[in-house]
């Protein structure tokens, strides 16, 4: 696999298609930082980190559906920078998503952050992918 972040934005995407619940996708670091700051910023209801056997990690992420109009939480989710075209901004020229609806995670020398965070601490970096 040559991009695991756009294999994990697609196993969200399909799944919240589906009106899946639960979505299990193989864990590494940066998906799991990834998967905090979703939680964080209130896209998914919960996830818990599982070691399975054979040092095979897995993320089980429990996605978050409107009670009344069973509608998901994540409307879009989009890769913005690939292995063969990254997207490098600075800190003022991060783009704001849906005037601030959406968010930008964009990973940068302090860590994976959203872009208003990344704005705030007046850091750059790879603008990995925008979600709303």
């Amino acid at each position: 696999m040559t991009d695991p972040i756009a294999d994990y934005l697609t196993r969200l995407r399909n799944a919240i298609k589906a009106n899946h619940r639960i979505v299990e996708i193989p864990a590494s670091n940066l998906k799991k930082e990834l998967t905090k700051v979703l939680f964080d910023k209130g896209f998914i209801l919960s996830y818990k980190f599982e070691q399975n056997e054979g040092n095979k990690a897995t993320i089980k992420i429990a996605l978050k559906y409107n009670p009344v109009t069973k509608l998901p939480a994540i409307v879009h989710l989009e890769r913005v920078s690939r292995p063969g075209l990254r997207k490098y901004a600075k800190a003022n020229e991060i783009p704001t998503v849906l005037n601030g609806l959406g968010v930008a995670v964009v990973s940068t020398s302090k860590g994976l952050m959203t872009d208003k965070e990344a704005r705030q601490l007046n850091v750059g970096g790879e603008v990995l992918c925008i979600v709303y």
